[in-house]
């Protein structure tokens, strides 16, 4: 028995569900990071730094997805 497998096909992307879990992952990730800031060493909010940086990244993801769509191809 055979199976073929066309390897270089790659499955439909849906940009919806990889925003929704981008938005997941900062929305869990950001409180970690705050955690960790607060357990170790409260000199200096370093997560001031990565906190805007990456609201940023989800942000233009959001735009990229929702505001300026890339047109479908067949």
């Amino acid at each position: 028995m055979t199976h073929h497998t066309d390897w270089s096909a790659t499955p439909p992307i849906d940009p919806k569900k990889g925003f929704r879990i981008h938005l997941i992952v900062f929305l869990l990730g950001v409180p970690a990071i705050w955690l960790v800031w607060y357990l170790t060493d409260r000199t200096y909010p370093w997560p001031l730094w990565s906190t805007p940086a990456w609201a940023i990244g989800v942000l233009f993801h959001y735009l990229g997805v929702f505001v300026f769509k890339k047109p479908k191809s067949k």
